[in-house]
């Protein structure tokens, strides 16, 4: 009983121990690392904000350090789309930049609702040496319509919140924030001096001398008349054939997400006015679809609209469509988009006997966020054990589907995500293996018997060899009456 309850506690302690050393070591190096010189500007001509903030960090602690840490405020945690690093190497035209991974953790002293990201060096950071950092990190609905309700003939109005200092767990010797505007027509914009804004620029600094976790928050009233596209849901299914075609079904749910439309709707002013009515409005969306695309079609529940471009060549293929009437804010519209692709440009096949599926993970729409993605990946039947493995966070479960002829039906590997925006399009791999074989290396990989491509003709064969021999016996059946 004794060695049970020694043992019980020393794995209760061991936990303990690492959380502690893991907390400990975030906090020395949070101590020995300050920001020379950062540099943020933020994109606010989109409804995606988009932030470029450049970071030269020196290290004056006397151990190496292996991670710098970023910290956002509780207001854009949860409208946190992406985040990417990259590290600058060589001066001017000999600059390159390699990947740096970025992945959520937790700093002891951050205030509560913070959220922070490590993003972990290629070499340690020794003492008194100095390191470029680059980091792009997408917000949605971080725009909010204000008045929230205007007519077909007003502007839209947005207000943009945030810091006029950056939110770092270290001290910051010197920083600049510069606000791209998407017009010259700024309302307002709160003062903390140095403040300058220029044409469609508003300069914030430079500010000298901040410690950790500094915030002066600034609030930015703009005109953005930007297609506020939000894909409130978005069904994606792949379904794969391994006779030589790959389906694509998009199901969307889209709804503009801007200023609500207030008032009744003037389609003869719309159409008259174009560069004065319903300036926030859009009717077109692009969708970028890979080349050698065939049968498309473009419908939503009452048929076919004929109102889509495809334009196709050797490199990609863009389809323009336009809904059944032009989307002004609350206003939503529901549709469907599918099209075929031959497997041959997807599916390749290595020396060792694995089917490679490359294919891209995201919405084609150009522009537009999506608030719950899902991808259902069709495998063909027989196909047993799917995973996946994609560069962000993302929710897996199976299904299975029956189809013409199916016996034991379809493995569906589903992938769910939210807060999808186009920086998420990243190809992803799917390897298809014969039941001999191991796959550890797959991004998203599944078993599949080749014998099961034989079910189905085999199925036909013997329905139209039994419905062949009745035509024969019932042919022969003498049906004279006699005595």
């Amino acid at each position: 009983m004794a060695g049970s309850t020694s043992m019980e506690a020393a794995g209760l302690t061991l936990p303990f121990l690492i959380l502690t050393f893991l907390t400990i070591a975030a906090a020395s190096s949070t101590n020995q690392i300050q920001i020379l010189n950062a540099e943020r500007r933020i994109d606010l001509s989109s409804h995606i904000v988009k932030v470029f903030l450049t970071l030269k960090v020196e290290n004056a602690g006397t151990t190496p350090a292996s991670e710098i840490f970023l910290a956002f405020p509780p207001a854009q945690a949860d409208h946190l789309a992406l985040v990417k690093a990259q590290a600058a190497i060589g001066k001017k035209k000999k600059k390159s930049y390699v990947h740096l991974d970025a992945n959520p953790t937790e700093l002891p002293d951050a205030p509560n609702g913070t959220k922070s990201f490590s993003i972990s060096l290629l070499n340690p950071l020794s003492s008194g040496e100095t390191a470029t950092l680059e980091v792009l990190y997408i917000l949605t609905h971080s725009l909010e319509p204000f008045p929230a309700e205007i007519s077909q003939s007003e502007s839209q109005l947005v207000y943009f919140r945030d810091s006029a200092l950056i939110l770092s767990p270290y001290h910051v010797k010197q920083q600049t924030t510069f606000l791209k505007t998407p017009s010259t027509k700024v309302e307002s914009f709160t003062r903390v001096e140095p403040t300058k804004l220029a044409g469609r620029e508003l300069k914030y600094g430079p500010y000298e001398d901040h410690p950790p976790y500094s915030f002066s928050p600034v609030i930015v009233h703009l005109e953005n008349n930007s297609p506020f596209a939000v894909v409130e849901e978005l069904l994606r299914e792949v379904e794969i054939s391994h006779w030589g075609n790959l389906q694509i079904t998009e199901h969307y749910k889209l709804v503009h997400a801007g200023a609500r439309h207030k008032g009744v709707f003037s389609r003869v002013e719309y159409q008259s006015r174009p560069s004065f009515s319903g300036t926030s409005s859009f009717k077109h969306l692009l969708a970028s679809l890979p080349p050698r695309v065939h049968s498309v079609y473009y419908r939503d529940d009452i048929g076919n609209i004929s109102s889509s471009h495809l334009r196709s060549d050797y490199r990609k293929s863009e389809l323009e469509i336009e809904p059944r009437y032009p989307l002004f804010g609350g206003w939503k519209a529901t549709f469907v988009i599918g099209y075929g692709l031959p497997l041959e440009d997807f599916l390749f096949e290595s020396p060792d006997g694995k089917r490679y599926l490359n294919f891209s993970f995201g919405c084609p729409l150009a522009e537009t966020v999506v608030d719950k993605l899902t991808i259902k990946v069709v495998l063909p039947e027989g196909s047993k054990d799917p995973s996946a493995v994609v560069p962000f966070p993302v929710k897996q479960r199976l299904e299975t589907k029956y189809s013409y002829l199916d016996v034991v039906g379809r493995t569906v590997l589903v992938l769910e995500n939210k807060n999808v925006v186009p920086e998420h399009i990243t190809p992803f791999q799917v390897i298809c293996t014969s039941l001999e074989h191991q796959c550890v290396t797959a991004l998203v990989y599944y078993t599949f018997k080749p014998i099961f491509m034989l079910a189905e003709p085999l199925m036909l064969a013997s329905v139209f060899f039994l419905f062949f021999m009745a035509c024969l016996a019932y042919l022969h059946i003498d049906l004279s009456i006699r005595k």
